[in-house]
């Protein structure tokens, strides 16, 4: 495991985050939990800890959003090819009515990647601005034909959010409690900092930009514009974690794929979420999930195709190998104090490739 350790140390040393966390499991057990660097280099240097918590910025979606659309699957609530028509019945959806789950949670609804809403929303009252979102969401056009063509997009997460608290009757963030985090006794991981349990102190968070719109190094709080604008949270981004209780939640998901259990989900559910979909031709998009490119992966070149995973803007990622059964869990906060250090474009793959090596997988 020195290698790793040295390659961390390294990353830390060239510039490509200020910090990182690293948990490797194998067979459901963490072979490796380390820390490098800082969690904060401004106002000043705070090393990181193994439980530092980090702003989980897009693991949001296959972590939290993803997680309550097995779930409403799972209890009937929702079939993944209803048209949003029959789900959102309270306001006109026009060109939009026919788009369904599986589209949104595949990236593949015709819907715009990212849109800047934040500048227009912050003008009204927080309690009406997830209305007014949703409505220009339906407002815009398509960026291309539903099911034809796939385009990363934060738009469709907002939308599943949506159907979250219509099908429910609850917030998201209380859903996602009452339904996993609680139940699962982890005691770190929430959605939108105004959730944020009184037992974390400010200073146990990664720190991320030093936002010019905002005027302020950010830490515990969502750095996603949009996220905030929304107060804290969307289906999108807001979900917050440390490395130990992101393994949590994937080695949840890791059982229930292997092996068929009655608490959670059924293993069909998982196995469906995590099958890439094809709707579009090499479209790589699972249902919350991506897999591995045929080049230039993330993953690196040692994960199978039957691999799924995830990035999020602030520097974390999420890889798991569902044949030779690894998680890689990859957490730093590159985007502090800027969001210009791209680095870790570079290092991932390396990293990743670097624990296959040193498992003997490769």
């Amino acid at each position: 495991m020195k290698r790793i350790r040295d390659l961390l140390d390294k990353g830390v040393d060239e510039g490509t985050f200020p910090g990182a966390v690293l948990l490797v499991a194998h067979r459901g057990n963490v072979d490796f939990l380390e820390r490098s660097g800082f969690r904060s280099i401004i106002p000043r240097r705070l090393p990181m800890e193994k439980d530092t918590v980090f702003d989980l910025a897009s693991l949001t979606k296959p972590l939290a959003t993803t997680l309550g659309m097995m779930k409403l699957v799972e209890k009937g609530l929702i079939d993944l090819d209803q048209p949003l028509d029959k789900l959102l019945q309270t306001v006109p959806l026009r060109d939009k009515r026919a788009l369904t789950p599986r589209l949104l949670l595949s990236h593949s609804a015709g819907l715009a990647d990212w849109k800047p809403f934040y500048m227009k929303l912050v003008q009204f009252s927080p309690e009406f601005r997830k209305s007014i979102l949703r409505e220009q969401i339906i407002d815009l056009p398509f960026a291309y034909s539903p099911g034809t063509a796939c385009l990363y997009s934060d738009l469709g997460y907002m939308l599943l959010e949506w159907i979250t608290e219509e099908r429910t009757g609850e917030s998201m963030s209380s859903f996602l409690g009452r339904s996993f985090y609680d139940r699962m006794s982890i005691k770190k991981t929430f959605l939108g900092s105004e959730n944020r349990p009184e037992s974390i102190k400010i200073e146990q968070f990664a720190a991320t930009e030093d936002c010019p719109w905002r005027g302020k190094i950010l830490r515990g709080e969502v750095h996603d514009e949009n996220a905030y604008a929304l107060g804290g949270y969307s289906g999108h981004a807001g979900l917050f974690g440390t490395a130990e209780e992101v393994f949590a939640v994937a080695n949840l998901l890791r059982e229930h794929y292997r092996e068929e259990r009655d608490d959670f989900f059924s293993e069909a559910t998982v196995r469906e979420f995590f099958k890439k979909q094809n709707i579009v031709k090499d479209c790589t998009f699972a249902l919350g999930w991506d897999t591995p490119s045929s080049e230039n992966s993330s993953a690196g070149v040692y994960f199978s195709e039957h691999s799924v995973g995830h990035l999020g803007f602030t520097g974390t990622s999420l890889w798991m190998d569902l044949v030779k059964d690894v998680i890689v869990i990859f957490l730093t906060n590159r985007v502090h104090p800027t969001r210009e250090n791209e680095k870790i474009r570079a290092f991932r793959p390396l990293i990743h490739d670097t624990v296959m090596e040193t498992l003997g997988l490769n």
